[in-house]
């Protein structure tokens, strides 16, 4: 094969264990290919599941393998950093990415072909108390290595033991090793070689797991009251927030209980070594702070809730995927004895290495933006108007809920958002804003999935035009009971939530921001119904802000000018140029056209009112901090506050 058919063959490998689950968790792992001068390594911050054979970073082996002529005669305190300095100048053509931190060990494997991954299964042996002794038992043909610090120890000592196996057996390494409470290593001369000994290798494990009566199945959470989680979520994003930052999500992955320790660097690296178990108080929650140096990533309030902890979804829900992999290992270990968990030094050197915190860089990664991760709620958010308000507020760093009557549309758009801004940005919740119990159950949904609200966007609006002596009953109720009931509904409910993330009188704003109309500020001719829904709406607004103002929430209104271009005007059959000149509202009208240039001809701008003027208005009242009970013109000039 061509080294361009290694590759091929490599990434197509990577791709297949990458992709699972029940082998990588959260993109870690690492694999190569090597020719006798080149070593081709997967670099650091790609992912296995997605990598293309041109990723691969080159580096010259002969270059590389200076880290162990030059190390060894460096003070260990400085070793590392030289250790990473070498790798680097091995890279070829030089600058050209940032190598596995493992790729001295890749180097000293003497197959072509060399693929590291964490299995649970796995990791239930190696995370075990008799894991050693097991393995000795279950693989007589692999090697196993006794826990060492990652990086430059860890490949001096790879290096020793292979060198020693291979001495013993005729100058042939083992092409599996085990590495205590890390994962293992397979190597192999092909592609087909290394999947037929992994093959090989979890057949095995999975045996000696039925055999000692262990389940393969992920221990299971139980599901978390609703009224309990409205009670400890919010109050829990506040206490863990650090003064002056955003409010941190908060994601419940049930009822049931956190790991008991560190189990591997993985493991510390995205769920920290321990997590906080107890009443979240303040005292609590300090205490654990003083004594562990950080604020926990896991928090479990027994009998109540299991929660995840990130500054942004994306982390919070990876949290979520290292305790669930965490509490199957802890499950598995029993099979060889109970668990065996890193050590305080072991940890400790984890928490502090250079490596990892780079890790973390590029996983968090990413400019500070005006709504820098704070959860935003836009109700009516599938698609028009407040799915472009969605698209602006994701623009400006929020995390995106999207709440719609179309549940499947609302998911469509939430995962565009996500292609479009990053990584679990936004999700989707059913909800009809004018039903009472619906409402309930979203907000519940919300606080399930992130554990509070920062801005809640009442968007969801609707418009039935017609004449006072002709409107029907229904449709008059319809438009107050979506525009007017539904935002007192929401408001009710949303509100609760926020006032529970007030802990200290110096505990961050909160803001509801109703998307009113121009029709709020003046009426409107044949369209009674829709504009005494915002005169009223108006009206919820102020009496709102009064009262919640003691609960630092914030509480305005933006009126919109007209969406000339969006769905609810521009519709063939139900948009408002087609009712308007149907109800006869534009005198002289004869086509939609006629009803397009009559309103245009309103607005001094000359141009209808777009999502994103909107959305600028909404980031206005997020940051003015001296401003509720407001309506604010969106209108182009056309509705101006009068003196």
């Amino acid at each position: 094969m061509t080294t361009a058919e290694s590759l091929e063959a490599l990434a197509a490998l990577s791709r297949k264990y990458g992709a699972d689950p029940d082998y990588v968790f959260l993109g870690g792992g690492n694999t190569s290919f090597k020719t006798d001068t080149e070593l081709f390594i997967k670099p650091s911050g790609v992912a296995l599941a997605t990598i293309q054979p041109r990723q691969f970073l080159p580096m010259e082996r002969e270059a590389l393998r200076k880290v162990f002529e030059v190390a060894p005669q460096v003070p260990p305190e400085a070793r590392e950093e030289v250790v990473k300095n070498l790798q680097l100048a091995a890279v070829r053509p030089l600058g050209a990415g940032r190598p596995s931190v493992e790729a001295p060990v890749h180097e000293v494997i003497q197959y072509p072909y060399v693929v590291h991954t964490h299995p649970a299964l796995v990791n239930g042996l190696t995370c075990a108390r008799n894991g050693a002794e097991a393995a000795a038992r279950l693989f007589p043909e692999a090697l196993w290595m006794d826990y060492c610090n990652p990086g430059s120890t860890l490949a001096f000592l790879v290096k020793e033991a292979l060198e020693a196996a291979a001495a013993r057996q005729g100058g042939v390494q083992p092409r599996v090793l085990f590495l205590q409470k890390h994962g293992v290593f397979i190597g192999g001369n092909s592609a087909q070689e290394v999947e037929e000994t992994y093959a090989r290798v979890m057949e095995t494990l999975r045996q000696a797991y039925k055999e000692a009566g262990v389940s393969l199945e992920e221990p299971a959470c139980e599901e978390a009251a609703e009224e309990e989680l409205e009670e400890v979520a919010p109050r829990l994003r506040a206490l863990l927030a650090a003064p002056g930052d955003p409010l941190p999500v908060v994601h419940c992955v049930g009822r049931g209980n956190a790991f008991a320790g560190p189990l591997t660097p993985d493991h510390v690296v995205y769920a920290k070594s321990f997590a906080f178990r107890g009443e979240p108080t303040p005292e609590a929650l300090e205490a654990f702070r003083q004594e562990r140096g950080y604020l926990p990533k896991v928090v479990e309030v027994p009998g109540k809730a299991l929660f995840t902890v990130g500054t942004t979804r994306n982390d919070a829900l990876s949290t979520a995927i290292a305790l669930a992999n965490a509490r199957k290992i802890e499950a598995l270990a029993q099979a060889f004895g109970g668990v065996l968990y890193l050590t305080e030094k072991e940890y400790s050197f984890i928490e502090n290495w250079e490596v990892e915190s780079y890790r973390r860089s590029v996983n968090a990664a990413g400019k500070a933006s005006r709504l820098q991760n704070r959860v935003c709620v836009v109700t009516g958010g599938a698609q028009g108007f407040g799915l472009g308000i969605a698209r602006h507020l994701a623009q400006e760093g929020g995390t995106l809920v999207l709440a719609d009557m179309n549940y499947q549309g609302a998911q469509e758009a939430a995962e565009q958002l996500n292609r479009d801004y990053g990584k679990n940005r936004a999700f989707a919740v059913a909800v009809n804003v004018a039903d009472e119990e619906s409402v309930q159950k979203m907000v519940a949904d919300v606080v399930r999935e992130v554990g509070g609200i920062d801005l809640f966007v009442n968007n969801a609006g609707v418009v039935r035009s017609g004449s006072v002596m002709e409107l029907s009953l229904k449709d008059f109720s319809f438009v107050t009971n979506i525009n007017y009931l539904g935002y007192f509904l929401c408001c009710k409910h949303a509100a609760r939530v926020m006032a529970r993330q007030m802990v200290r009188p110096d505990s961050p704003w909160t803001d509801i921001v109703q998307v009113n109309s121009k029709s709020g500020l003046e009426g409107s001719n044949r369209n009674g119904a829709y504009a005494g829904s915002k005169f009223g709406g108006i009206g919820l607004t102020q009496s709102f802000a009064k009262e919640l103002v003691t609960s630092h929430v914030k509480v305005n209104s933006v009126c919109p000018g007209n969406y000339l271009d969006g769905p609810l005007w521009s519709d063939p059959v139900k948009g408002l140029f087609v009712q308007y000149l149907q109800a006869g509202k534009v005198p002289g009208a004869t086509s939609v056209e006629d009803v397009r240039e009559f309103y245009m001809a309103k607005v001094p701008m000359h141009r209808g009112c777009l999502p994103e003027d909107v959305g600028r208005a909404i980031v206005y009242c997020v940051e003015q901090q001296y401003e509720t009970g407001q309506a604010i013109p969106v209108t182009g000039g056309q509705n101006m506050l009068h003196a």
